[in-house]
């Protein structure tokens, strides 16, 4: 454990702010993804995006481009490749099982053929946010602006396909396209995340502040401004906490969204509000369909 005064040393250290700037950009978009995971019913897709990015990271080392870049391009490819599948929860999920297999597959076979030595690819499960660069800076605040942007501009849409896809569909919403740019944006967002937590514990920015805003508010808006609020204050409180304990950041930032999120459910849910019901609060009724008599 340090002293306020060492924290207040470490604050003004290059590499120290940038990973603060990273913790709040990731905070604007990354929770409003998590909404999307859980309103989709997509857990699966985290998961595979994490091989996936860890097969762009063996890429990266052994052509010699960026690590980084190379994991953004793969995550980026395989969502919208997994799209046409994503008609149902249950037929992504066994495309996104397939997806992984193939993914640590093809990682594995990169790095035993290239000979690079595979601690670097591997680190990318742990994560290294006083590592993050202009480029990572870049990628988190082009999510920040970009995600929030799209859920406001398509918020009527977002709540109807959140709520029931055939009734989006009956209603004219482009549900396959925009289904495709979420799931693109999933897969981006998980791997721009990566190096701030590492793979294994980048819920801690996307879906713990979803888990724990669907409990508190009461509508597709409020749910989204609820888990932004919540990522905000977590990603400080566990960054500065993390300085303060001299702990490693990442399971501190999961541990401190963990306690939100289980205090959160101690509070009593009202029997009238479902999450999918939430979710569909924002737009309007749909028009009537025919009957089919």
């Amino acid at each position: 454990m340090v002293t306020a005064a060492d924290v207040g040393a470490l604050l003004e250290l290059v590499p120290v702010q940038r990973a603060g700037v990273a913790l709040l950009l990731a905070a604007v978009g990354l929770p409003v993804i998590g909404v999307v995971i859980v309103g989709l019913d997509i857990m699966p897709v985290r998961f595979a995006m994490m091989h996936v990015a860890l097969l762009g990271v063996a890429v990266g080392l052994w052509t010699g481009l960026d690590p980084m870049v190379c994991a953004l391009v793969a995550c980026a490819l395989a969502g919208g490749a997994v799209a046409p599948l994503a008609r149902t929860p249950s037929g992504l999920s066994g495309a996104m099982g397939l997806l992984m297999s193939l993914a640590i597959a093809a990682a594995l076979l990169v790095l035993a053929v290239s000979g690079v030595n595979a601690s670097g690819a591997f680190a990318l499960l742990w994560g290294s946010i006083l590592s993050v660069g202009t480029a990572d800076l870049v990628v988190l605040g082009v999510l920040a602006a970009v995600v929030p942007a799209l859920f406001w501009w398509r918020r009527r849409d977002l709540g109807l396909l959140l709520h029931d896809r055939e009734l989006a569909q009956c209603s004219g919403v482009p549900v396959r396209a925009l289904t495709l740019l979420l799931l693109v944006l999933v897969a981006v967002s998980v791997a721009g995340a990566i190096k701030l937590t590492g793979a294994l514990l980048v819920d801690a920015l996307t879906l713990l502040p979803a888990l724990a805003a669907r409990r508190l508010g009461s509508s597709l808006t409020s749910i989204t401004v609820w888990a932004v609020t919540i990522g905000v204050a977590v990603n400080l409180t566990g960054f500065l906490m993390a300085l303060w304990l001299d702990w490693p950041p990442g399971p501190v930032l999961v541990l401190t969204a963990g306690a939100v999120v289980l205090a959160v459910h101690c509070i009593p849910e009202r029997r009238d509000r479902s999450w999918r019901a939430s979710a569909s609060a924002s737009p309007p009724a749909a028009p009537s369909l025919p009957s089919s008599h």
